[in-house]
């Protein structure tokens, strides 16, 4: 070899004549890769919610049936995750966050109401086909904990939840090998984490499950974060979300009594009391009882959704936090709703445009102004509203990941854009072979409960 440098030239006169034997190789070539390239992506289909292809929503693409799909920035192009369910007779203390001290409370009985989804999502998990057994293969992790339901049946109190999740996620070492941040907890009501009063100290990194974005006004801080945690629908009543016949059937705009509707509790509330003031005003237009849960006048299931579905618009202002239940019934019923929460956070942005199917009216000016908006909207644009409406609802049914629209599949596509290849928390530690230890060098596999949180 020459001991010359070699000097690569952009203008080299030694390439080789490009022959039609090379043209007809790069021919065939381009169309192997076409070929192959459509066979692997039909392979491996993005699951499709049956959404019409001309609503005007934020996707990223449309697959070839014109159905769309969730945005592959971000997310993948298809669903690839593995998620293990913790046991409840693997952890000791986690029955009772399901049951309560004495074992008393029936999921069947948490299952009911609008908090019904922290059972929900943990049955439907179970016989998800992204469920693992193998830890050692999982992604994340789901707690499951009925606490909001066990609480309010007097199954633990404050204390006691606070220190039976202690307890709980001192057994658990995948929980400090991350930090918690591949973990999953639900919290279906307004008060969100906050009913684990320590949730700040010990899951201020995990992914929370949770229709509410903001409880500033009881609380000095919310307890959900953009970033990590994920918004979801409230639990619509089954007989309004199921299959076929429901509860209720809708009525044409034109058989509706009032122009819109609050039903809902007072609560003190300076927005609800608005509205019952403006009721009394415009009775014709407004209809605003407060609701009964007991007694003579107290308003039946089927009752409720009459009186809900006999308005063009459904008010939903905001109660005790600044999500409302009725935002989502508003969809079953099919009336246009009307957010008066100035703090709300609404689920799977990354896919709907709530301009497309909803109003948001500021809180500060609930009046005369707000029914005469209203009333100039035409009917024609109104069943408009409503149909797009309809096309989404899919969303807030609580069904299998294997519906090709639900908030399971939707809470999947979520999920997964959280997932994380490496793990390690403030008290976890590797050396040069790999091997992950803790602060005394003690190997994983060999971490045994109780250990120090971190």
């Amino acid at each position: 070899m020459s001991p010359k440098p070699r000097i690569f030239s952009a203008h080299s006169h030694t390439a080789p004549l490009c022959t039609r034997t090379h043209q007809i190789a790069a021919l065939i070539l381009v169309t192997a890769t076409f070929f192959f390239t459509r066979l692997f992506d039909q392979s491996f289909p993005p699951s499709p919610c049956y959404l019409d292809r001309h609503l005007n929503l934020h996707v990223a693409k449309t697959n070839d049936a014109g159905h769309l799909l969730w945005p592959d920035r971000g997310y993948g192009s298809h669903l690839s995750l593995k998620i293990y369910v913790y046991d409840e007779n693997e952890i000791d203390g986690l029955k009772d966050l399901l049951y309560g001290r004495d074992g008393s409370i029936s999921s069947n009985a948490c299952l009911k109401g609008q908090w019904g989804s922290q059972v929900k999502i943990h049955r439907l998990l179970l016989e998800s086909r992204f469920r693992t057994r193998k830890k050692e293969e999982a992604d994340l992790f789901f707690v499951p904990a009925y606490v909001k339901c066990v609480r309010m049946l007097g199954g633990l109190n404050d204390k006691e939840i606070n220190q039976t999740y202690v307890k709980v996620l001192s057994q658990m070492p995948y929980f400090r090998r991350s930090g918690g941040r591949d973990h999953i907890f639900v919290f279906p009501s307004g008060a969100g984490a906050h009913l684990f009063r320590s949730w700040a100290t010990y899951i201020n990194r995990s992914i929370i499950l949770t229709p509410e974005g903001d409880r500033t006004d009881k609380k000095d801080s919310s307890a959900f974060n953009t970033w990590k945690d994920i918004i979801i629908p409230g639990n619509v009543d089954d007989g309004m979300t199921k299959t076929g016949a429901t509860v209720f059937q809708p009525l044409p705009l034109s058989k509706r009594k009032y122009l819109a509707n609050y039903l809902g509790r007072a609560q003190k509330k300076v927005g609800r009391l608005k509205l019952i003031e403006l009721a009394k005003q415009y009775p014709d237009k407004l209809e605003c009882p407060e609701l009964q849960f007991s007694g003579p006048n107290k308003l039946g299931r089927v009752e409720y959704f009459q009186h809900l579905g006999n308005s063009k618009f459904c008010l939903a202002p905001r109660g005790e936090s600044s999500w409302t239940l009725r935002f989502y019934e508003s969809f079953f019923v099919e009336c246009v709703p009307v957010i008066l929460s100035d703090q709300v956070e609404l689920p799977f942005q990354n896919v709907i445009d709530y301009t497309e199917i909803s109003i948001k009216w500021p809180s500060t000016s609930i009046g005369p102004e707000l029914l005469d908006y209203l009333a100039s909207i035409p009917d024609e644009v109104i069943e408009q509203i409503i149909g797009r409406g309809r096309q989404v609802r899919c969303l807030w049914v609580y069904a299998p990941d294997s519906e090709p629209c639900s908030t399971m599949r939707a809470l999947m596509w979520e999920l997964q854009r959280k997932v994380r290849q490496f793990h390690q928390s403030a008290e976890t530690f590797w050396l040069h072979n790999g091997s992950v230890v803790n602060r005394n060098l003690v190997e994983f596999a060999k971490w045994k409960p109780p250990m120090p949180l971190p």
